[in-house]
């Protein structure tokens, strides 16, 4: 491949089939490699794709900033996106995400704001919304309700697996961050025709899809303590709960048994692919993302 931008190499992500998970349910189970966008997570996909939409629209002109609420990943995705295109950044993300998240954010040139805890993200969002509508040469790109998150992945994602996959897919599987990954899919599949089943991966310790009242956990990048405006819980066939220590362990596995050194939700989005297959029955083809890669949190395990 080659290209004229560093943004052209966001999506088109290669589609692996895991090997031991396929064993272990008697299904075929596939991540889709999205730590291999130039960011090193999905969220390369949202950040092009919001910005540009912005820009079209003429909310976002040069001389403005970008400011956005996140638990990691979108903010380094932004940062990346704000240096390849020549716009300041700020990103407002809890102190407890891991420490190569908060470096790759200021070495792609981005200000940090940092918030004391994961459950306070939601008046934080409320908060970057104020400051926004009081200064218009800020562009809030308001992932967690933003409709364009959930347009990227119906436009993008959902049609490249049906293409991968030669639309044999029996399940789409995908934990829930700001939901437009899992809606987007959903969409792409419904427009489709395609019949998938369509299952949501939530933290145990803090399941608010199921019922539960947030909690904490630490599986960073999914459930921020509340339901994102973009997740509609009705419109997925059933919800899967992860503990925290079982994402790890099988996050490890992966680079130990697959070669795949990913994230702790790539861990929690196997192991609810697992849990999709044993609930199909076996013969069923399953699709999961593979969502980041696992360099940036090698200091939560003491690396």
């Amino acid at each position: 491949m080659r290209a004229s931008h560093l943004l052209d190499s966001v999506g088109h992500t290669p589609m692996f089939r895991l090997r031991r998970a396929s064993e272990a349910t008697g299904c075929d189970i596939f991540g889709k490699a999205e730590f291999m966008n130039p960011g090193g997570s999905v969220k390369d996909r949202i950040a092009r794709f919001i910005i540009e939409q912005a820009e079209r629209r003429g909310d976002l002109k040069p001389g403005m900033s970008i400011l956005e609420v996140t638990s990691g990943n979108t903010g380094i995705a932004l940062s990346l996106v704000g240096a390849a295109k020549g716009y300041p950044v700020t990103i407002v993300l809890p102190k407890t995400v891991s420490r190569e998240r908060r470096q790759m954010i200021q070495s792609l040139g981005a200000r940090l704001e940092l918030l004391d805890s994961l459950l306070h993200i939601q008046d934080a969002v409320r908060q970057t919304r104020e400051r926004a509508a009081r200064d218009r040469s800020l562009f809030l790109p308001d992932q967690f309700a933003n409709p364009d998150n959930v347009l990227c992945h119906e436009t993008t994602t959902g049609p490249e697996i049906l293409q991968q996959m030669d639309g044999d897919v029996d399940a789409f599987v995908m934990g829930v961050g700001t939901g437009g990954s899992v809606m987007g899919v959903c969409r792409a599949f419904r427009n489709a025709g395609h019949g998938a089943r369509i299952f949501a991966v939530e933290p145990d310790e803090s399941a608010v899809m199921s019922g539960d009242p947030p909690g904490c956990h630490g599986i960073q990048g999914l459930a921020d303590g509340f339901i994102p405006d973009l997740m509609k819980p009705g419109e997925v066939d059933g919800i899967l709960r992860i503990r925290t220590e079982d994402a790890k362990a099988m996050a490890a596995r992966l680079g130990t048994e697959e070669g795949l050194l990913v994230g702790i939700s790539s861990g929690a989005n196997v192991l609810g692919a697992m849990e999709a297959a044993w609930r199909l029955g076996k013969g069923k083809t399953i699709v999961t993302l593979l969502c980041d890669r696992g360099e940036r949190y090698l200091s939560l395990a003491g690396g």
